[in-house]
């Protein structure tokens, strides 16, 4: 095939896979976004402009070579483009689909600053990936050389599973300990099918799995196990476990029936897509379905979440933040997305009070952006006097997780922590205080980017075969 010139943008507008419309969306759970046909791909590929200093690959947490397999997409070499891609991702097809690429690299793109819109890369990356896939290109971990050493990684989100990956193609013996029945953690069980459909997650469990790595699911550290059975099984040990404590609403009625978590709304919904029986959904407790909505926070969960009650069928969904648009941390794309699709956004809001139980109804506050904090970033804070009444039979709370108290739940005392619970490890590394023991993703981190969770397990991984390579060399040196 010929090759495809690049810098194109000039003449090439920036065009993205055709996205449903939002009547159809909201009566399913599946993607949203169409994938790219090859023509298509190689045409918006090409859009880029080669940088000398390629900014999109400086603002991905994992340095991917973007450029690189940008060209050769745009070439038809999709084999070799895969290849570029999977080399510093382990999930590239994962990070296509829930990347804030309007935050990260397609942010930071040279030819969206000088106005002619930024290249699709997180839609040429799901492509890329996917085909591989459907052509067979994705295959098992086989190592030339089976090593003795092994790791336990407790958590299979996908800072765990990253590093299982790497680990096992290095040849070393990796167990995999998860607390719920199925592997992927957050990516399983707390993002919506419309974000990420779970047979693109469950594909890469069992190409792990037929690897080599082994998974113990239903098992609870500090119950079923012990954290200090799991070091003695094993050479090193790496936790890699989330953050999974909600942060509970302050103010009269929070313990109302009828306001519930974030991760137990979207787990159950998740689940209902896997065929489970859901009791609680079934019991209308966890069930959006002829409901007034209201989530509170301004976070990507609390996207999923009103994303989620739409199609659920509930009678209307609001979102209510304290801060303004410009301000919210969630990505923009997603607002856009859920406006589309129904939601109600009360920007400058708060509640200070629930009323009945069950909840009938919410007490607003009118906020405003006040003086800077530390950061720099403006405050908000109350309009005297500017209340307001929302009505709503489920209020689902999205602000944001902390971290469990593990020193005390695994009865290590040792393990430092930071002054918000959670783990102080090295940078880079991933070594904590304890012998032996890596912590990466959201326990390091706090709640944080599934990109970020997979640079952290590449690096932990690394660190850890370091550690064996050393001890090895120790050995035969005496």
């Amino acid at each position: 095939m010929a090759k495809t010139p690049m810098l194109k943008f000039v003449t090439v507008e920036r065009d993205m896979p055709e996205k449903r419309g939002a009547d159809s969306r909201r009566e399913d759970f599946h993607e949203i976004y169409a994938e790219y046909a090859g023509a298509k791909a190689a045409e918006q590929s090409a859009r880029c402009s080669q940088c000398g200093v390629p900014y999109c690959q400086n603002h991905c947490p994992l340095h991917n070579n973007i450029p690189d397999w940008l060209r050769l997409t745009a070439e038809g070499r999709l084999k070799e483009a895969y290849e570029v891609s999977q080399a510093t991702n382990t999930f590239p097809e994962i990070c296509g689909r829930i990347c804030p690429q309007d935050r990260l690299c397609e942010g930071n793109c040279v030819i969206e600053q000088s106005g002619h819109g930024t290249v699709t890369i997180g839609a040429v990356e799901k492509y890329i990936t996917d085909t591989a896939w459907d052509e067979g290109w994705v295959t098992p971990v086989q190592p030339t050389q089976e090593r003795a050493e092994s790791v336990g990684i407790i958590g299979s989100g996908p800072g765990g599973l990253a590093a299982a990956d790497m680990l096992r193609q290095a040849g070393v013996q990796v167990t995999v300990y998860d607390r719920y029945d199925r592997a992927g953690g957050l990516m399983t069980y707390g993002i919506p099918g419309f974000k990420l459909e779970k047979p693109v997650v469950m594909r890469r469990i069992d190409q792990l799995e037929q690897g080599g790595v082994k998974f113990v699911l239903n098992c609870t550290v500090g119950d079923d196990i012990s954290f200090d059975e799991i070091r003695e099984k094993h050479d090193a040990v790496l936790i890699a476990t989330g953050v999974y404590k909600s942060r509970e609403l302050p103010g009269p009625g929070a313990g109302a029936k009828g306001i519930v978590r974030a991760i137990d709304f979207l787990t159950a919904s998740n689940r209902k897509s896997f065929g489970d029986e859901v009791p609680e959904f079934e019991s209308g407790e966890l069930n959006a379905e002829g409901k007034r909505v209201v989530v509170i926070g301004g976070g990507d969960t609390a996207m999923d979440c009103v994303r989620t009650a739409i199609r659920q069928g509930a009678t209307s969904v609001k979102c209510l933040y304290r801060r303004d648009r410009e301000n919210m941390p969630g990505s923009q794309r997603e607002v856009a997305n859920a406006e589309e699709e129904g939601v109600e956004f009360l920007w400058l809001s708060t509640p200070k009070a629930f009323h009945g139980d069950p909840v009938s109804s919410v007490k607003v506050q009118q906020m405003r952006l006040g003086a800077p904090d530390a950061t720099g970033r403006q405050s908000p804070e109350e309009v005297e006097g500017a209340e307001t009444d929302e009505p709503a039979d489920l209020v689902i709370k999205a602000l944001g997780f902390e971290a469990e108290d593990l020193p005390t739940l695994w009865g290590q005392e040792e393990l430092q922590v930071t002054r918000w619970g959670t783990i102080k490890a090295e940078f880079t590394t991933g070594k904590t205080s304890l012998d032996g023991v890596y912590a990466v993703g959201d326990i390091v981190r706090g709640a944080s980017l599934v990109v970020w969770a997979i640079r952290d397990g590449r690096d932990a991984a690394e660190a850890i075969l370091e550690q064996f390579y050393s001890g090895a060399k120790a050995v035969a040196a005496e």
